[in-house]
């Protein structure tokens, strides 16, 4: 199935068929990173060709994992499958739709059941490990089943982020990497060049290391809205990455280490005034974007920002 004949995002795959008629799927989390998936399938235990199936949306080619479903042991009558999602198996960033496969039947969509997430919450990640795996299983606006991958290491995590006084100041922990006296916060413009044709360049802000007692390295770092607002063609989608050193790749800070899916639904901060460059005024609001990347929005506060 191609880009251009996808469904909406998460939409029932049988039209005219309610979506309460799919099965449940439980979902249960553990502290690194794995999932399982138990579902109630009466007179289907039996079969050994039962398996979930999660596709990666709005990708194409179509890339999908396929996770045998198996008897839950210890359950009396046999009637619930499970599928599991190690925490060793690395899934691509994006949306995974889960589906419901029997045999070489048509793959149909799974409602979300109950969902045990309390391992994601406050997750601090292995430092022995090469990569960052974080799955959060969530119900998409049409009731379906669906699962929130990110896939990152190193990894900068968001904690505390304070818009006032002119800037916003940002709280977090590096994973993975080391932080060194010439760390810095950058704010990057999301187009890619600048007004006058030239190449776009990052505005910079100071890192200061924090000592924390867990696993990472604290930082704090406070970001001038004035100084973005002093950038040609200052209006617009500013994304934050944390650069350990001079030499070292940036690192996009990014808050993922929790159970919530949609950071934009549910973390919203206020707009402050900032005098624009030339005269005028724009504004600057901190928000998450849809995979819960942290960035600042700058907009002017005249008709043509409004």
């Amino acid at each position: 199935m191609t880009a251009t004949t996808r469904r909406p995002a998460g939409a029932p795959d049988t039209p005219g068929v309610p979506g309460e008629t799919a099965p449940r799927a439980d979902c249960t989390a553990d502290s690194a990173g794995g999932l399982s998936f138990d579902i109630t399938l009466p007179g289907v235990a039996e079969r050994w060709d039962a398996a979930l199936l999660l596709r990666l949306r709005d990708f194409d080619p179509e890339e999908s994992v396929r996770l045998p479903l198996e008897p839950l042991s210890g359950d009396p009558d046999g009637s619930v499958l499970r599928a599991v999602l190690p925490s060793t198996v690395p899934l691509a960033e994006g949306r995974w739709d889960a589906y419901l496969v029997i045999g070489e039947g048509e793959a149909r969509r799974l409602l979300p059941g109950c969902c045990d997430l309390r391992p994601l919450v406050d997750r601090v990640p292995r430092t022995d490990r090469t990569w960052l795996g974080v799955r959060i299983p969530y119900a998409t606006k049409y009731g379906n089943l669906s699962v929130c991958s990110w896939l990152r290491w190193p990894h900068a995590e968001a904690g505390d982020i304070w818009p006032a006084d002119g800037g916003l100041t940002v709280h977090g922990r590096l994973y993975g990497a080391e932080l060194t006296p010439t760390a810095r916060l950058e704010a990057r413009p999301r187009r890619a060049a600048a007004p006058d044709g030239g190449q776009a360049r990052p505005v910079t802000a100071p890192v200061t290391p924090v000592d924390v007692p867990a696993q990472g390295h604290g930082f704090t770092a406070r970001l001038a809205y004035g100084d973005l607002a002093r950038e040609p063609g200052a209006e617009g989608d500013w994304q934050l990455w944390l650069r350990p050193g001079e030499d070292a790749e940036p690192v996009r800070v990014a808050r993922i280490l929790d159970d919530i899916v949609d950071k934009h639904r549910i973390l919203r901060y206020p707009a402050r005034p900032v005098a624009a460059d030339g005269g005028g005024e724009l504004t600057a609001r901190p928000y998450y974007t849809g995979a819960n990347d942290l960035a600042v929005r700058l907009e002017g506060t005249g008709p043509s920002g409004s």
